[in-house]
């Protein structure tokens, strides 16, 4: 059953909002509570990890719960062939919802921790390494979002994308913003998680050359065709007898 475009745009709007939502605001709240910058960091991945995921079960059902651009242009992608996946219309209406919802969530974080509602970031990330920590975090989202979608084990990629985006602000220079809607909200709290409007752009391009990356990995690691379709046959045959709970 086709669920209706508009109610797939507010859900990618209010997850996107509540995701940021949840890393602006667990900075904060770090902040507030101690001066250790690694203790900082461990309580906003901490944070994120179980609220993305559960984000993920609530939104997934509705709209695939996508809550970044370079998601839903990488379905599209990777789903032309099939036509079973984003369309043009849906990319047209998801990137300004994820946008938008991603900015009300900083507004809704400062908001909710007496700071005013939007302040711009002065946390500069403008350099090389970090750039190519925003490649390797977002080709490894990619790879994982779309490897377990065509290896029908979709039932675990909340916990999934959890764990990695959680593991990937320790592993990269970046700490793993990996989404441009995301990044641009971000720019709008001078606080801990922020970023400089002005680091915006490169971090935004850099996540696109790694989406890129990750959808060429999904389309040489997990091919569609007759030949894939057989191999896996045998060892999904089980799980294709189990309801499917997550699009």
């Amino acid at each position: 059953m086709t669920v209706p475009l508009a109610r797939r745009v507010l859900a990618e709007a209010l997850g996107t909002a509540l995701l940021v939502a949840v890393v602006v605001g667990s900075g904060i709240m770090a902040t507030n509570l101690t001066g250790d910058v690694g203790l900082r960091l461990l309580a906003n991945s901490i944070a994120t990890v179980f609220g993305l995921a559960v984000l993920i079960l609530i939104f997934g059902p509705v709209s695939g719960a996508h809550f970044n651009p370079v998601v839903t242009i990488a379905d599209y992608a990777l789903s032309r062939r099939s036509g079973d996946g984003t369309d043009l219309r849906t990319i047209a209406a998801y990137l300004p919802a994820q946008t938008a919802g991603g900015i009300g969530g900083t507004v809704l974080a400062n908001l909710m921790f007496g700071l005013p509602a939007v302040t711009a970031s002065t946390h500069v990330r403008a350099a090389g390494h970090l750039w190519l920590g925003e490649v390797v975090a977002t080709a490894g989202l990619i790879l994982l979002i779309f490897s377990l979608v065509r290896s029908e084990r979709g039932a675990i990629i909340a916990p999934a994308v959890g764990a990695y985006i959680g593991a990937a602000y320790w592993f990269t220079s970046s700490t793993s913003f990996a989404n441009p809607a995301v990044t641009i909200a971000r720019a709008f709290t001078d606080t801990f998680a922020g970023i400089a409007p002005g680091s915006v752009a490169g971090f935004v391009a850099f996540q696109c050359v790694g989406a890129v990356i990750g959808i060429g990995l999904v389309a040489m690691l997990y091919p569609v065709g007759r030949h894939a379709e057989n191999t896996a046959a045998e060892p999904l045959a089980e799980a294709e007898r189990m309801p499917v709970t997550v699009r």
